[in-house]
Protein backbone atom coordinates (compact mmCIF):
# COMPACT_ATOMS: atom_id res chain seq x y z
CA UNK A 1 0.00 0.00 0.00
CA UNK A 2 2.78 2.44 0.85
CA UNK A 3 5.00 1.47 -2.11
CA UNK A 4 8.13 2.47 -0.18
CA UNK A 5 11.22 0.47 0.79
CA UNK A 6 11.42 2.10 4.22
CA UNK A 7 7.76 1.63 5.06
CA UNK A 8 8.08 -1.21 7.61
CA UNK A 9 7.47 1.03 10.67
CA UNK A 10 4.43 2.54 8.97
CA UNK A 11 3.11 -0.91 8.11
CA UNK A 12 3.51 -2.09 11.70
CA UNK A 13 1.71 0.99 12.99
CA UNK A 14 -0.97 0.48 10.35
CA UNK A 15 -1.63 -3.01 11.70
CA UNK A 16 -1.78 -1.66 15.28
CA UNK A 17 -4.17 1.12 14.20
CA UNK A 18 -6.39 -1.43 12.48
CA UNK A 19 -6.62 -3.55 15.65
CA UNK A 20 -7.46 -0.48 17.76
CA UNK A 21 -10.12 0.71 15.33
CA UNK A 22 -11.77 -2.72 15.12
CA UNK A 23 -11.88 -2.86 18.93
CA UNK A 24 -13.43 0.61 19.11
CA UNK A 25 -16.32 -0.25 16.80
CA UNK A 26 -17.32 -3.16 19.05
CA UNK A 27 -20.23 -1.75 21.16
CA UNK A 28 -19.29 -3.39 24.49
CA UNK A 29 -15.81 -1.88 24.38
CA UNK A 30 -17.21 1.56 23.60
CA UNK A 31 -19.75 1.37 26.42
CA UNK A 32 -17.05 0.21 28.82
CA UNK A 33 -14.85 3.25 28.11
CA UNK A 34 -17.84 5.57 28.50
CA UNK A 35 -18.95 3.94 31.76
CA UNK A 36 -15.54 4.40 33.37
CA UNK A 37 -15.44 8.07 32.34
CA UNK A 38 -13.10 7.74 29.37
CA UNK A 39 -15.34 9.04 26.60
CA UNK A 40 -12.58 11.48 25.65
CA UNK A 41 -10.15 8.58 25.23
CA UNK A 42 -12.63 6.77 22.98
CA UNK A 43 -12.94 9.83 20.74
CA UNK A 44 -9.17 10.32 20.68
CA UNK A 45 -8.33 6.72 19.79
CA UNK A 46 -11.15 6.56 17.22
CA UNK A 47 -10.01 9.69 15.38
CA UNK A 48 -6.33 8.76 15.72
CA UNK A 49 -6.64 5.23 14.36
CA UNK A 50 -9.09 6.10 11.58
CA UNK A 51 -6.96 9.02 10.42
CA UNK A 52 -3.91 6.75 10.29
CA UNK A 53 -5.85 4.12 8.33
CA UNK A 54 -7.36 6.55 5.83
CA UNK A 55 -4.29 8.63 5.02
CA UNK A 56 -2.53 6.00 2.84
CA UNK A 57 -5.80 5.45 0.98
CA UNK A 58 -6.13 9.17 0.29
CA UNK A 59 -2.54 9.15 -0.94
CA UNK A 60 -3.36 6.46 -3.48
CA UNK A 61 -6.50 8.32 -4.61
CA UNK A 62 -4.51 11.53 -5.06
CA UNK A 63 -1.93 9.78 -7.23
CA UNK A 64 -4.62 8.05 -9.26
CA UNK A 65 -6.45 11.29 -10.08
CA UNK A 66 -3.32 13.46 -10.23
CA UNK A 67 -4.32 15.65 -7.27
CA UNK A 68 -0.76 16.73 -6.53
CA UNK A 69 1.12 19.76 -5.26
CA UNK A 70 3.84 20.40 -7.82
CA UNK A 71 7.03 22.26 -6.81
CA UNK A 72 7.61 25.88 -7.83
CA UNK A 73 9.84 28.79 -6.84
CA UNK A 74 7.67 29.72 -3.82
CA UNK A 75 7.50 26.21 -2.34
CA UNK A 76 10.09 24.37 -0.29
CA UNK A 77 9.34 20.79 -1.37
CA UNK A 78 11.11 19.29 -4.40
CA UNK A 79 8.76 16.54 -5.60
CA UNK A 80 5.09 16.32 -6.57
CA UNK A 81 3.16 15.37 -3.43
CA UNK A 82 -0.45 14.16 -2.94
CA UNK A 83 -2.87 16.76 -1.58
CA UNK A 84 -5.78 14.82 -0.07
CA UNK A 85 -4.51 14.47 3.49
CA UNK A 86 -7.13 16.90 4.69
CA UNK A 87 -9.89 14.57 3.53
CA UNK A 88 -8.59 11.84 5.86
CA UNK A 89 -8.60 14.30 8.77
CA UNK A 90 -12.13 15.51 8.03
CA UNK A 91 -13.56 11.99 7.75
CA UNK A 92 -11.85 10.76 10.91
CA UNK A 93 -12.85 13.89 12.85
CA UNK A 94 -16.50 13.71 11.77
CA UNK A 95 -16.74 9.96 12.27
CA UNK A 96 -15.32 10.09 15.80
CA UNK A 97 -17.91 12.68 16.84
CA UNK A 98 -20.72 10.65 15.27
CA UNK A 99 -19.47 7.49 16.98
CA UNK A 100 -19.62 9.40 20.26
CA UNK A 101 -23.40 9.65 19.66
CA UNK A 102 -23.69 13.07 21.29
CA UNK A 103 -24.14 15.81 18.71
CA UNK A 104 -25.82 19.01 19.86
CA UNK A 105 -26.98 21.83 17.60
CA UNK A 106 -23.82 23.90 18.04
CA UNK A 107 -21.59 20.96 17.10
CA UNK A 108 -23.65 20.25 13.98
CA UNK A 109 -23.54 23.90 12.93
CA UNK A 110 -19.80 24.03 13.46
CA UNK A 111 -19.24 20.79 11.54
CA UNK A 112 -21.45 21.97 8.67
CA UNK A 113 -19.53 25.23 8.40
CA UNK A 114 -16.22 23.37 8.48
CA UNK A 115 -17.30 21.06 5.68
CA UNK A 116 -18.31 24.01 3.47
CA UNK A 117 -14.94 25.69 4.06
CA UNK A 118 -13.12 22.40 3.43
CA UNK A 119 -15.07 21.78 0.22
CA UNK A 120 -14.00 25.22 -1.00
CA UNK A 121 -10.42 24.25 -0.20
CA UNK A 122 -10.87 20.97 -2.06
CA UNK A 123 -12.04 22.84 -5.15
CA UNK A 124 -8.93 24.99 -4.88
CA UNK A 125 -6.75 21.87 -4.63
CA UNK A 126 -8.42 20.37 -7.69
CA UNK A 127 -8.46 23.55 -9.71
CA UNK A 128 -7.31 26.88 -8.31
CA UNK A 129 -10.12 29.33 -7.59
CA UNK A 130 -9.66 33.08 -6.99
CA UNK A 131 -8.57 34.02 -3.47
CA UNK A 132 -11.35 36.61 -3.30
CA UNK A 133 -13.97 33.95 -3.96
CA UNK A 134 -12.60 31.75 -1.18
CA UNK A 135 -12.60 34.72 1.16
CA UNK A 136 -16.20 35.58 0.28
CA UNK A 137 -17.37 32.00 0.94
CA UNK A 138 -15.57 31.99 4.29
CA UNK A 139 -17.24 35.25 5.31
CA UNK A 140 -20.67 33.88 4.35
CA UNK A 141 -20.04 30.76 6.44
CA UNK A 142 -19.01 32.89 9.43
CA UNK A 143 -22.15 35.00 9.04
CA UNK A 144 -24.16 31.76 9.14
CA UNK A 145 -22.44 30.88 12.43
CA UNK A 146 -23.22 34.32 13.83
CA UNK A 147 -26.87 33.94 12.76
CA UNK A 148 -26.97 30.75 14.82
CA UNK A 149 -25.55 32.45 17.90
CA UNK A 150 -21.85 31.65 17.53
CA UNK A 151 -20.32 35.09 18.10
CA UNK A 152 -17.56 36.62 20.21
CA UNK A 153 -18.55 38.21 23.51
CA UNK A 154 -15.84 40.85 23.89
CA UNK A 155 -18.04 43.96 23.95
CA UNK A 156 -21.40 44.47 25.73
CA UNK A 157 -23.76 42.46 23.48
CA UNK A 158 -26.93 44.29 24.54
CA UNK A 159 -25.78 47.56 23.03
CA UNK A 160 -25.97 48.26 19.30
CA UNK A 161 -22.33 49.23 19.02
CA UNK A 162 -21.31 46.22 21.12
CA UNK A 163 -23.20 43.79 18.90
CA UNK A 164 -21.70 45.16 15.70
CA UNK A 165 -18.19 45.21 17.15
CA UNK A 166 -18.59 41.58 18.26
CA UNK A 167 -19.85 40.68 14.78
CA UNK A 168 -16.92 42.36 13.02
CA UNK A 169 -14.36 40.85 15.38
CA UNK A 170 -15.91 37.39 14.94
CA UNK A 171 -15.53 37.63 11.16
CA UNK A 172 -11.96 38.91 11.43
CA UNK A 173 -11.04 36.23 13.99
CA UNK A 174 -12.43 33.16 12.23
CA UNK A 175 -11.54 34.20 8.67
CA UNK A 176 -8.13 35.42 9.83
CA UNK A 177 -7.21 32.23 11.71
CA UNK A 178 -8.58 30.06 8.88
CA UNK A 179 -6.28 31.70 6.37
CA UNK A 180 -3.36 32.02 8.78
CA UNK A 181 -3.39 28.24 9.22
CA UNK A 182 -3.47 27.88 5.43
CA UNK A 183 -0.57 30.32 5.03
CA UNK A 184 1.64 28.53 7.56
CA UNK A 185 1.06 25.18 5.87
CA UNK A 186 4.24 25.56 3.84
CA UNK A 187 6.54 23.05 5.50
CA UNK A 188 6.20 19.34 6.23
CA UNK A 189 4.19 18.70 9.38
CA UNK A 190 3.96 22.33 10.44
CA UNK A 191 0.23 23.05 10.14
CA UNK A 192 -0.67 19.52 11.27
CA UNK A 193 1.52 19.76 14.35
CA UNK A 194 0.30 23.25 15.22
CA UNK A 195 -3.28 22.06 14.81
CA UNK A 196 -2.59 19.22 17.24
CA UNK A 197 -0.89 21.50 19.78
CA UNK A 198 -3.66 24.10 19.65
CA UNK A 199 -6.40 21.48 19.83
CA UNK A 200 -4.63 19.82 22.76
CA UNK A 201 -4.51 23.03 24.79
CA UNK A 202 -8.09 23.94 23.88
CA UNK A 203 -9.19 20.48 24.99
CA UNK A 204 -7.43 20.85 28.35
CA UNK A 205 -8.96 24.28 28.96
CA UNK A 206 -12.40 23.04 27.84
CA UNK A 207 -12.39 20.20 30.36
CA UNK A 208 -10.98 22.55 33.02
CA UNK A 209 -13.94 24.88 32.50
CA UNK A 210 -16.51 22.06 32.39
CA UNK A 211 -17.29 22.26 28.66
CA UNK A 212 -17.26 18.59 27.62
CA UNK A 213 -18.68 19.09 24.12
CA UNK A 214 -15.96 21.65 23.36
CA UNK A 215 -13.41 19.23 24.77
CA UNK A 216 -14.66 16.37 22.59
CA UNK A 217 -14.34 18.50 19.45
CA UNK A 218 -10.80 19.49 20.41
CA UNK A 219 -9.84 15.89 21.20
CA UNK A 220 -11.25 14.73 17.84
CA UNK A 221 -9.11 17.33 16.06
CA UNK A 222 -6.07 16.30 18.10
CA UNK A 223 -6.46 12.61 17.28
CA UNK A 224 -7.08 13.27 13.58
CA UNK A 225 -3.96 15.43 13.33
CA UNK A 226 -1.74 12.96 15.17
CA UNK A 227 -2.95 10.08 13.01
CA UNK A 228 -2.00 12.03 9.90
CA UNK A 229 1.27 13.46 11.25
CA UNK A 230 3.59 10.43 10.60
CA UNK A 231 2.82 10.67 6.88
CA UNK A 232 3.19 14.45 6.79
CA UNK A 233 6.42 14.86 8.75
CA UNK A 234 9.51 12.67 8.32
CA UNK A 235 13.01 13.51 9.49
CA UNK A 236 15.07 12.17 6.59
CA UNK A 237 12.67 12.02 3.65
CA UNK A 238 9.96 14.31 2.22
CA UNK A 239 6.35 14.14 3.36
CA UNK A 240 4.28 11.37 1.81
CA UNK A 241 1.17 13.54 1.62
CA UNK A 242 0.06 17.14 2.30
CA UNK A 243 -3.01 18.56 4.01
CA UNK A 244 -3.84 20.69 1.00
CA UNK A 245 -6.10 23.72 1.30
CA UNK A 246 -8.83 21.22 2.19
CA UNK A 247 -7.16 20.28 5.45
CA UNK A 248 -5.44 23.51 6.45
CA UNK A 249 -8.54 25.68 6.06
CA UNK A 250 -10.68 23.05 7.81
CA UNK A 251 -8.34 22.93 10.80
CA UNK A 252 -8.05 26.71 10.98
CA UNK A 253 -11.80 27.22 10.73
CA UNK A 254 -12.73 24.54 13.26
CA UNK A 255 -10.21 25.70 15.85
CA UNK A 256 -11.07 29.39 15.40
CA UNK A 257 -14.82 28.74 15.61
CA UNK A 258 -14.30 26.48 18.62
CA UNK A 259 -12.54 29.35 20.37
CA UNK A 260 -15.58 31.56 19.69
CA UNK A 261 -18.05 28.93 20.93
CA UNK A 262 -16.24 28.28 24.20
CA UNK A 263 -16.89 30.13 27.45
CA UNK A 264 -13.31 30.18 28.69
CA UNK A 265 -13.70 32.48 31.71
CA UNK A 266 -16.23 34.70 33.49
CA UNK A 267 -14.15 37.72 32.51
CA UNK A 268 -14.45 38.84 28.89
CA UNK A 269 -10.80 39.88 28.88
CA UNK A 270 -9.50 36.55 30.18
CA UNK A 271 -11.89 34.60 27.95
CA UNK A 272 -10.48 36.40 24.92
CA UNK A 273 -6.85 36.23 26.11
CA UNK A 274 -7.05 32.44 26.40
CA UNK A 275 -7.43 31.62 22.67
CA UNK A 276 -5.17 34.55 21.74
CA UNK A 277 -2.30 32.85 23.58
CA UNK A 278 -3.06 29.46 22.03
CA UNK A 279 -3.25 30.93 18.51
CA UNK A 280 -0.46 33.47 18.96
CA UNK A 281 1.87 31.91 16.37
CA UNK A 282 -0.79 32.27 13.67
CA UNK A 283 -1.73 35.78 14.79
CA UNK A 284 1.91 36.87 14.81
CA UNK A 285 2.59 35.45 11.35
CA UNK A 286 -0.48 37.13 9.88
CA UNK A 287 0.29 40.51 11.48
CA UNK A 288 3.97 40.36 10.51
CA UNK A 289 3.43 39.67 6.83
CA UNK A 290 0.66 42.28 6.64
CA UNK A 291 2.80 45.05 8.15
CA UNK A 292 5.95 44.00 6.28
CA UNK A 293 4.20 43.88 2.91
CA UNK A 294 2.61 47.29 3.42
CA UNK A 295 5.79 48.96 4.71
CA UNK A 296 7.94 47.55 1.88
CA UNK A 297 5.35 48.47 -0.74
CA UNK A 298 4.74 44.88 -1.85
CA UNK A 299 1.00 45.49 -1.57
CA UNK A 300 -0.85 48.76 -1.99
CA UNK A 301 -4.47 47.67 -1.69
CA UNK A 302 -6.68 45.07 -0.05
CA UNK A 303 -7.05 43.34 -3.41
CA UNK A 304 -3.26 43.06 -3.79
CA UNK A 305 -2.93 41.75 -0.22
CA UNK A 306 -5.51 39.03 -0.85
CA UNK A 307 -3.86 37.93 -4.10
CA UNK A 308 -0.24 38.26 -2.93
CA UNK A 309 1.76 35.05 -2.57
CA UNK A 310 5.23 35.28 -1.05
CA UNK A 311 8.01 33.61 0.91
CA UNK A 312 7.97 35.97 3.88
CA UNK A 313 6.07 33.77 6.34
CA UNK A 314 7.57 32.70 9.65
CA UNK A 315 8.64 29.26 8.46
CA UNK A 316 10.30 30.73 5.35
CA UNK A 317 12.29 33.22 7.42
CA UNK A 318 13.34 30.62 9.97
CA UNK A 319 14.37 28.23 7.20
CA UNK A 320 16.66 30.93 5.82
CA UNK A 321 18.10 31.35 9.32
CA UNK A 322 18.33 27.71 10.49
CA UNK A 323 18.72 25.95 7.14
CA UNK A 324 16.94 22.78 8.26
CA UNK A 325 13.24 21.98 7.99
CA UNK A 326 12.91 19.88 11.12
CA UNK A 327 14.70 22.54 13.20
CA UNK A 328 12.26 25.14 11.92
CA UNK A 329 9.24 22.98 12.69
CA UNK A 330 10.52 22.06 16.15
CA UNK A 331 11.27 25.71 16.97
CA UNK A 332 7.74 26.79 16.05
CA UNK A 333 6.22 23.85 17.96
CA UNK A 334 8.17 24.77 21.11
CA UNK A 335 7.20 28.43 20.75
CA UNK A 336 3.52 27.52 20.38
CA UNK A 337 3.66 25.10 23.32
CA UNK A 338 5.29 27.72 25.55
CA UNK A 339 2.48 30.19 24.90
CA UNK A 340 -0.17 27.49 25.12
CA UNK A 341 0.96 26.62 28.64
CA UNK A 342 0.09 30.18 29.65
CA UNK A 343 -3.52 29.57 28.62
CA UNK A 344 -3.81 26.79 31.21
CA UNK A 345 -2.62 29.21 33.90
CA UNK A 346 -5.54 31.53 33.06
CA UNK A 347 -8.15 29.19 34.55
CA UNK A 348 -8.60 31.25 37.75
CA UNK A 349 -6.87 34.38 36.54
CA UNK A 350 -7.93 37.99 36.99
CA UNK A 351 -8.42 40.26 33.95
CA UNK A 352 -5.06 41.95 34.60
CA UNK A 353 -3.38 38.52 34.50
CA UNK A 354 -4.82 37.90 31.05
CA UNK A 355 -3.58 41.27 29.80
CA UNK A 356 -0.10 40.71 31.24
CA UNK A 357 0.24 37.27 29.65
CA UNK A 358 -0.75 38.63 26.24
CA UNK A 359 1.76 41.48 26.66
CA UNK A 360 4.35 38.88 27.65
CA UNK A 361 3.60 36.89 24.49
CA UNK A 362 4.03 40.07 22.45
CA UNK A 363 7.39 40.84 24.08
CA UNK A 364 8.65 37.27 23.61
CA UNK A 365 7.68 37.54 19.96
CA UNK A 366 9.44 40.90 19.64
CA UNK A 367 12.66 39.41 21.06
CA UNK A 368 12.25 36.42 18.76
CA UNK A 369 11.83 38.72 15.75
CA UNK A 370 14.87 40.84 16.65
CA UNK A 371 17.07 37.74 16.93
CA UNK A 372 15.72 36.45 13.63
CA UNK A 373 16.29 39.81 11.92
CA UNK A 374 19.86 40.02 13.24
CA UNK A 375 20.53 36.49 11.99
CA UNK A 376 19.27 37.32 8.50
CA UNK A 377 21.53 40.38 8.23
CA UNK A 378 24.70 38.35 8.82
Amino acid sequence: MFALKDSLPLRILYFVALIIFVALVIPPFRFYLICIGLRWLYIFLFSLSLSYLLTPLMRLVAFKFNILDNPDARKIHDIATPLLGGVAIIISFSSSLMANMILDKAMLILLSGGIVVAFTGLLDDLREIPARMKLLIQIIVVLALIYNGIILDIFPPRTTWGFWMNLVFTIIWIVGITNAMNFIDGMDGLATGLGAIMAGFMGIVAFQTNQPSMGWIAIAILGSCLGFFPFNFRFKTPALIFLGDTGSTFLGFMLAALAVMGDWNDSRIVSFANPVLIFWILIFDMLYITVERIVTGKVKSVKEWIDYVGTDHLHHRLFFLLGDKWKVVLTIFLFSTTLGLSSIALRNARPIDGVLLVVQAFLITAIFSLIEYAGRRK
